[in-house]
């Protein structure tokens, strides 16, 4: 059973039934595939990732038309992906999961569904960590005079022509947004608590003849990626040594100087923390678009809503017809966590005490046959989380034929295996640019701890996920093969007809 039919959902999908596990059965909430691309249509929308690099590996786009794939691009790649490979056979929509438990004596993990009842012998979670919007919590907020919404939950039916337009928060989707709508309002307010460091986004458009060469020669394809990948990796190395983060800095310092010309303006765009130890942002016209007349940069956080004004933190008070959250994510909090109970009923919830954690971040003690996709300590502020899922799918299957061919039922990872390499990776992040920067980032809990960075290199996670080490686990043995399906209701069922024939 795989939950969730985004990037990773999709993936562990095809990967499954390439590897022969035919009985498998995709979940999704929504209302049609594509997770976070699906959510989030907001103008400006894009990846920040290369798209050579953004697309499955058994999968590669020739066809990219930017260097950097824009929103409606990708969830088209995800739709031709899962129209190529069938997975209209396996995927339903529109099913929420709303919460499971182990069960120890069937050795199964049991769903309660929007639609029922369900049962799974391995329960794959592909629900992604930018899942679960940060909203604006500020006295007033619920009285605003006027449209309020996130940019997770864009509200097209709103016209900002000629509107004055407050935008609060400074992140990634801050940095997209306002050069793509700033030509449209008569007023632009930028509420930013945290100036970030902005590199140029070489966001350049891929010429036809370079797609058809591609097409033609696949080895300029794998070429493509090799350098693009390298480049990335160039600026994992920076962030895990951090005085070679030094370079960077000036080259985002010069990206500054050369677009703003308004000294005032630019100390309140340059940091006072080190480079990588927040998301790393790429853009080439965040700063011209600061730089208009009608916009107006206020470097403080927001306080309060009071009618159709927005107080900051500073006093200032703007007035404005539509307000804009892009405030991010609840990144590292599972929204099954708390309804999720492993095998002596405790919830995942209450098994990580506000500190998610996972051995190779994809298997947790006391949950059998569970498996998190993009989990805790694994992506990184230059990792393509695409090169992380494929590493983890792999991981995966060869878990799951591990259990086939040996005659288990389930796996249960040590927690003496987890635990050492939670302390390995808490260690090894001690000396990054990610811990000692100088900022607080969504990198971390409320108690201090990262939960969300890989400390080493790309290369070194795949290479530990590439074979799975059965030393690691403890094993039961099985009442049944595990090949047997894998999403069966559980019996007695009274579904009808129609629905049982549906039934993959």
């Amino acid at each position: 059973m795989v939950v969730g039919a985004g990037f990773s959902g999709i993936g562990a999908a095809v990967r499954l039934r390439e590897a022969g596990f035919d009985d498998v059965l995709v979940l999704e909430k929504g209302t049609q595939l594509g997770g976070t691309w699906r959510e989030n249509t907001y103008p400006g929308c894009a990846c920040d990732v290369p798209s050579t690099l953004y697309s499955y590996s058994f999968t590669p786009d020739t066809a990219w038309s930017r260097v950097f794939a824009g929103q409606r691009e990708i969830l088209g790649y995800l739709q031709a992906t899962a129209e190529r490979y069938r997975l209209g056979d396996v995927l339903r929509c529109g099913v929420e999961v709303l919460g499971a438990h182990w069960d120890e004596a069937a050795g199964r993990w049991l769903l309660e569904t929007s639609d029922g009842p369900y049962s799974a012998a391995v329960l794959v979670l592909a629900i992604g960590p930018w899942h679960v919007p940060r909203r604006l919590e500020v006295p007033g907020i619920e009285d605003f005079d006027g449209p309020v919404f996130h940019t997770a939950g864009w509200d097209h039916s709103v016209d900002l022509t000629g509107r004055r337009v407050t935008v609060v928060g400074g992140g990634a989707s801050a940095v997209q947004i306002l050069p793509a709508i700033e030509a449209q309002a008569a007023a632009v307010d930028f509420f930013q608590r945290t100036a970030q460091w902005v590199l140029p986004k070489p966001d350049l458009p891929v010429p036809r003849a370079l797609n058809r060469l591609t097409d033609c020669l696949p080895g300029v394809r794998s070429v493509l990626r090799v350098g693009q990948y390298a480049l990335q990796e160039g600026f994992g190395y920076a962030f895990r040594h951090p005085q070679a983060a030094r370079l960077l800095e000036a080259g985002s310092r010069a990206h500054l100087r050369l677009a703003v010309r308004d000294g005032q303006l630019r100390r309140h765009l340059t940091p006072d923390y080190r480079l990588g130890c927040k998301r790393l942002l790429t853009s080439s016209t965040f700063y011209r678009a600061l730089s208009q007349p009608h916009v107006r940069l206020h470097p403080t956080a927001v306080s309060a809503v009071r009618g159709n004004e927005i107080v900051g933190d500073d006093g200032t008070t703007v007035h404005t017809d539509v307000l804009i959250e892009a405030t991010g994510f609840h990144v590292g909090e599972l929204p099954l966590a708390a309804a999720l109970h492993g095998t002596n009923g405790q919830t995942l919830d209450e098994a990580w005490g506000g500190e998610p954690q996972a051995y190779l971040g994809t298997t947790v003690s006391g949950f059998p046959n569970l498996f998190l996709l993009l989990g805790p300590n694994l992506l990184g502020g230059s990792t393509s989380a695409i090169t992380v899922l494929e590493a983890q799918l792999t991981y995966l299957i060869a878990a799951m034929v591990y259990l086939d061919q040996s005659g288990h039922r389930s796996l249960h990872v040590r927690p003496t295996a987890q635990s050492a390499h939670n302390t390995a990776v808490q260690e090894a992040l001690a000396t990054t640019v990610y811990n000692t920067g100088g900022c607080t980032s969504y990198y971390f809990t409320s108690s201090g701890q990262n939960t969300f960075a890989w400390p080493w290199s790309t290369g070194r996670l795949v290479r530990r996920l590439s074979q799975f080490d059965a030393a690691a686990y403890t094993f039961d043995t099985p009442a049944r093969p595990l090949r047997l399906p894998a999403q069966a209701r559980p019996q007695p069922v009274d579904r009808t007809a129609d629905a049982d024939a549906e039934q993959p």
